[in-house]
C-alpha cells in the first residue's frame, strides 16, 4: 500500500508559515537529499493556497536555477497534484496534471485518502497547507514524517497546534546537512495507554 508521508521545514518551535522569515539558507546538501526523497513521490496532496504558491513558482523554475531545482522542478510538473478544498467555489491556477478534490467534512477526506492509498503508484507527499495537514495526522492517514529542521525559533502557525490528542512518533532516521539544519524521520506509533504519573520524579525510577 502507498504512505502518505508529510515532508516539511520548520522551526525547533515547530513553526511552519511564512519561511522567508526563518529560512536562512537551504544548502546543496539539504536540497540534494530533498531530491532525493521527492523521487519516491508521484503524487503531491495540497491545500488551494499552497498550491497557488506553488503554480506560480515552478513552472518557470524548469529552466532556471541549479541542477537540483531544475531537477525539483520536473518532478513538481509532472507530479500528480491533488487540491483539497470543502466547496470548490475558487479557479485554481492552471498547471500540469491537477486536479481538484472536493471533500465536504473529515469522512469524505478519510475515505478519499483511504482509496488512494489503496491505488498503485508511488508514496504521496502531504504538503500543507497547516489546517489540511494536521486535518490528514489526526484521522491517523500520515504514514511517515520527515522534518528538515532549522536550528532557530520563531513566531507563528505550528503544525501540530491543532491536534487535540496526543501523537506518539518513533525516530527512525536523523540527518544533519552543513547549514546546521537536521533531518528528524518519524513513523507514528501506538500511543502508549501507561496511566499518568503525578510527579516528574516518578518517570526516573
Amino acid at each position: 500500500m502507498r504512505k502518505i508521508v508529510l515532508q516539511m521545514m520548520t522551526t525547533l518551535n515547530g513553526r511552519l508559515d511564512d519561511p522567508g522569515a526563518w529560512v536562512h539558507r537551504v544548502s546543496d546538501d539539504q536540497y540534494r537529499r530533498i531530491d532525493e526523497l521527492y523521487a519516491t513521490y508521484d503524487t503531491v496532496l495540497v491545500g488551494r493556497t499552497t498550491y497557488e504558491e506553488m503554480a506560480a513558482y515552478w513552472p518557470s523554475a524548469l529552466s532556471e536555477g541549479t541542477e537540483t531545482n531544475r531537477r525539483m522542478a520536473k518532478r513538481m510538473n509532472d507530479y500528480r497534484k491533488l487540491v483539497f478544498s470543502r466547496s470548490g467555489g475558487e479557479d485554481l491556477t492552471a498547471w500540469n496534471n491537477v486536479e481538484q478534490v472536493i471533500a465536504a467534512d473529515e469522512t469524505a477526506l478519510a475515505a478519499y485518502l483511504t482509496d488512494l492509498k489503496s491505488q498503485p503508484g508511488g508514496d504521496i507527499h502531504l504538503s500543507g497547507g497547516a489546517s489540511f495537514a494536521q486535518t490528514a495526522i489526526g484521522l491517523g492517514l500520515v504514514d511517515a514524517f520527515h522534518f528538515f529542521v532549522y536550528p532557530t525559533v520563531s513566531q507563528g502557525l505550528s503544525w501540530f497546534a491543532q491536534l487535540s490528542e496526543k501523537q506518539d512518533l518513533e525516530l527512525r532516521s536523523t540527518e544533519s546537512y552543513e547549514n546546521g539544519v537536521v533531518r528528524l524521520g518519524y513513523v507514528p506509533r501506538e500511543p502508549t495507554r501507561a496511566t499518568r504519573p503525578e510527579r516528574f520524579t516518578e518517570l526516573l525510577s
